[in-house]
Order: C-alpha cells, then sequence, then structure tokens
C-alpha cells in the first residue's frame, strides 16, 4: 500500500533549511555592503533556530545536537584557522557555524524519517547516487577539482562498507552541496584552488564536490560522544535499530 505523501517532520527541517540559506545570504559580502552586523544577525537567527529545534526533536537527536556543537566547533578551529582548508570573510569561526552543523545533522535525519522517503528509499538512493557521481565528475571536467572527486569516491567507499548509511548521507551530500553553494557564492568562506593551499598536486574548486563525505567524521564523532555518555541508552538504541532494519527488509 502506498503511503500518501506528506511531510510529518517539515517542522523540524524545513526551518533548518530556510535557516541556512537566508543567514548565509545576511552574512554575505552583498549585506556588508549596508550593514555591519549580519553576522551577528545570522548568529541570533541560527541560534533561535537551534533553540527551536532541540524542543521539537527527540532526546537522542537533542543531545546529539547538543554534543555536535563543541565537536563542530573543534573541527571548525582545526581546519579553519588552524590549518588553512578554508577561509571564512573575517578569518574567524563564525559562532552560527557550529550550531549549523547541529542544524544540518538534525534536518537531514528527519527529512530521512519522512514516511514517504522511507517507503520509496531504494529508487531515492538510487537517484540521488546517480546525481552524485555526474555532479561531482562534470565538476571535476569543468573545475578540474581534483580534491572534491576524491571525497566523493571516498563517500562511494563509505556507501559500500556501510550500505545502511546511504540515505542518510546521500540526502547528507546534497545538503552540504547546498550550503556550500550559497555560502561559497555569497562569499562567506572560500576554499583555496589546491588542497590546505600547500598541496598543489590536489586542485580544489570552490567549493569542493564532494566534501559532503566529511560528514561521516563529524556523525561518528557524535555517536561516539554520545556512546561514551549514554552507554546503556545506545545498546539499546542500536538494537531496536537493527530490530526494525530486519522488519523493513523481510517487509520490502
Amino acid at each position: 500500500m502506498l503511503t500518501p505523501f506528506k511531510l510529518k517532520f517539515a517542522h523540524i527541517y524545513i526551518p533548518g533549511i530556510i535557516v541556512i540559506g537566508v543567514g548565509l545570504w545576511i552574512d554575505s559580502l552583498y549585506v556588508t555592503r549596508f550593514t555591519d552586523y549580519g553576522q551577528e544577525i545570522t548568529n541570533t537567527l541560527v541560534f533561535i533556530v537551534y533553540v527551536w529545534m532541540l524542543f521539537k526533536t527527540s532526546k537522542v537527536t537533542r543531545i546529539l545536537m547538543l554534543v555536535g556543537v563543541p565537536i563542530a566547533l573543534v573541527g571548525e578551529v582545526t581546519l579553519s584557522i588552524g590549518l588553512g582548508m578554508y577561509t571564512y570573510r573575517l578569518e574567524n569561526v563564525p559562532h552560527y557555524v557550529p550550531l549549523g552543523h547541529a542544524i544540518v545533522y538534525a534536518s537531514v535525519y528527519y527529512i530521512t524519517k519522512e514516511p514517504w522517503v522511507r517507503q520509496h528509499q531504494q529508487s531515492i538512493i538510487k537517484l540521488l547516487y546517480f546525481i552524485m557521481v555526474t555532479y561531482s565528475t562534470l565538476w571535476l571536467v569543468f573545475t578540474q577539482d581534483v580534491f572534491g572527486f576524491m571525497c566523493m569516491i571516498i563517500a562511494m567507499y563509505l556507501f559500500k562498507r556501510f550500505p545502511e548509511t546511504k540515505l542518510f548521507f546521500l540526502f547528507m551530500f546534497f545538503m552540504v552541496v547546498y550550503l556550500e553553494l550559497i555560502g561559497t557564492y555569497c562569499g562567506c568562506w572560500v576554499w583555496p584552488p589546491v588542497w590546505f593551499d600547500v598541496f598543489t598536486w590536489i586542485p580544489s574548486a570552490n567549493p569542493p564536490s564532494g566534501i559532503g563525505a566529511a560528514y561521516y567524521i563529524f556523525d561518528t564523532m557524535c555517536l561516539v560522544a554520545y556512546n561514551i555518555f549514554n552507554t546503556r541508552k545506545w545498546q539499546r538504541l542500536r538494537r531496536r535499530q537493527a530490530f526494525k532494519q530486519i522488519q523493513e527488509e523481510v517487509t520490502s
């Protein structure tokens, strides 16, 4: 029986998707011509949506969003300020960025929980997988984006190694494409023409096409942190997830 198309969790992830696009535009080089407080406005908007999502998500997701912020902050400071992998407009790490990582994480999670998505997940996976490969290949051909293409290859390997993650991380891949295209176009941050601005034999586009693969690391760190502080609950959650996956395989 087909599930009617309806968005059960739109009230959670739609605000997240909107605030990413609107917030990056407000922090853009274009808006700075009219105000010096664009980044502060975006920080405020993103914080409001972050708190909204905390109250609307499940307890497990709420904890993952909370632990995700310091993890994202450490990662951003290390990669951006420490290693120069990319550079933000004011050469800082905007306050909205770590919060934004948690918003993206929760938004994608609830998109993949939509009943319509679940029922058609195999078709969606095939379509998104094809678009991902095509997108990164075209980026490689027309912008010499070797780094982005390498990231996409890593994502393909991880999909093969952990097939149960395909649906989540394919949506994550394109959520990152969305925010990276807006963020770099608006001048909120910039990626150097080569990897880390050092390795000249690995050219990079601005943005790299497959950088969404990096969210595997963020996801793993969040789950590890949750596991450390909630060992018993995590074990029960994994057992429920495994049982649910078996049910879906039997009924599919």
